[in-house]
């Protein structure tokens, strides 16, 4: 889709074995991010599966709660975002007062941030009833629901530190405490749905409750090792100080990032919707290519990450020509990747459906789905690296613009027509789900050539 000419010099002398180096250093930062984040989709499998056994109804019931809540999900962690570029950034200036500052400041508007959602999610319950949802599961996920709703606390603290070690290119801390955590969870979702051992059978507010403690014992696990760390000491010791101008920064960055994630994912989340108005088997075979898209997107998103805290460093060092470089070597990472997962998606597209379901027709529906899917893995891994990548520009107005034009001015509208009023049905959904994304890298990588010239100059 991209010319790998425009990012890669062809100067005399460069070539990919002078970005080996390189290479190593993005994939020691970004491998913990991945498998971090691919630990979270296993353990929401792992609960679908033992939800599950315990009937359509509340299966269902979770697949509704969730809705609304991976919503607040996308706006809390998109705001959380915010702190790696700036943590990354003061520690290229060797600024460590100002490390400090953006962690205590970050850490005190997670936790509100964290409060505000909670209270919106139940405020929120009520929308439930008016999903044209059957009565049954509707009772079922209020109450999944509230008591998520206040694991939203613990998930937003988390963050935030995970985010300011991310900053530091710390990033095992979050991946051992997310692949802990994501262990008890569950566990305790397996003794507290059925009532193994001892424990009480509550069925699918089992699940909720584990979802809660594990959040809680992740914000501790993350915040005994960081502070445990010696050279962290600075950071977690003395009194905390609390910033008018350091809040302004964090609020300026974190909430256009958090509109980017809300555009994107209300748009996925429409699709469901939309997928849900052409019956059972569409919506069934748009889960199983939106559940393989989304394990192969958390690599993009790894090394997104990746490009944040290493051009937020260099931007703190003015280094701007090793800062060129290192982008052009998570470019290459990125392309490669994705080019082996559009190729995976290609071959499997008829194999890998068998995983989830055993209906010949919704496997064949996903099929066709896993073959659009493929062409698009090169355009999402490359729009979520390049916004990573503009994030640690600090440049995040634009991007936020880039995605509501992408996804919501595009992308929404041609998928309810293409769905609802052609024969392309679920297909025409995810033609749409291609142009949007391809939209929104198109514009974001020319933005990034912007900035480019603007800092040559």
């Amino acid at each position: 889709m991209f010319s790998f000419g425009a990012l890669i010099s062809k100067k005399p002398g460069v070539n990919l074995v002078s970005y080996k180096q390189e290479f190593l250093t993005n994939y020691k930062i970004a491998y913990p991010i991945v498998l971090g984040q691919v630990a979270h989709l296993l353990v929401a499998l792992a609960d679908n599966v033992m939800v599950g056994k315990l009937g359509d109804a509340p299966l269902a019931a979770v697949s509704l709660g969730n809705t609304l809540i991976y919503i607040a999900l996308s706006i809390g962690i998109g705001f959380s975002f915010a702190i790696t570029p700036l943590v990354s950034t003061a520690q290229g200036q060797e600024n460590w007062t100002k490390v400090k500052r953006i962690l205590d400041n970050g850490v005190f508007l997670s936790f509100i941030m964290g409060i505000l959602l909670t209270a919106l999610l139940i405020v929120a319950e009520p929308l439930l009833f008016y999903m044209d949802q059957p009565a049954e599961v509707v009772e079922l996920a209020i109450p999944y629901m509230h008591i998520v709703s206040i694991s939203m606390v613990p998930l937003m603290l988390f963050q935030a530190f995970k985010q300011f070690s991310d900053g530091l290119s710390l990033t095992k801390h979050a991946m051992n405490a997310a692949v802990i955590a994501n262990v008890i969870n569950v566990m305790l979702n397996y003794l507290l749905i059925y009532g193994e051992f001892g424990f009480p059978k509550l069925g699918l507010v089992g699940a909720a409750w584990g979802t809660l403690v594990s959040r809680i014992i992740m914000v501790i696990i993350i915040y005994i090792s960081l502070s445990r760390k010696p050279s962290l000491h600075q950071q977690f010791k003395g009194p905390i100080f609390i910033s008018k101008t350091d809040i302004t920064k964090i609020l300026s960055l974190g909430f256009p990032t958090a509109l980017q994630m809300l555009f994107e994912v209300s748009l996925f989340t429409g699709a469901i919707f939309l997928s849900g108005m052409l019956g059972t088997k569409h919506q069934a075979a748009n889960q199983i290519a939106l559940n393989l898209s989304a394990l192969t997107f958390m690599f993009g998103i790894g090394l997104g990450v990746t490009a944040t805290i290493r051009v937020g460093n260099q931007l703190g060092k003015r280094n701007f020509s090793y800062m060129k470089q290192i982008v052009k070597s998570l470019f290459f990472m990125v392309l490669v990747i994705e080019i082996l997962f559009m190729c995976l998606f290609f071959i499997g597209r008829n194999y890998l459906p068998w995983i989830y379901i055993n209906d010949t027709e919704v496997i064949q529906i996903a099929s066709h789905l896993l073959l659009i899917a493929a062409i698009f893995q090169v355009s999402d891994g490359i729009q979520v690296f390049l916004l990573g990548l503009l994030r640690g520009l600090h440049d995040v107005w634009y991007p936020s613009l880039f995605c509501f034009i992408s996804y919501w001015c595009i992308g929404f509208p041609l998928a309810y027509y293409l769905g609802l009023h052609t024969y392309l049905s679920s297909m025409g959904i995810w033609v749409a789900l291609l142009i949007a994304l391809t939209s929104s890298a198109t514009m974001m990588f020319f933005r990034y050539k912007y900035l480019v010239r603007r800092i040559s100059m």
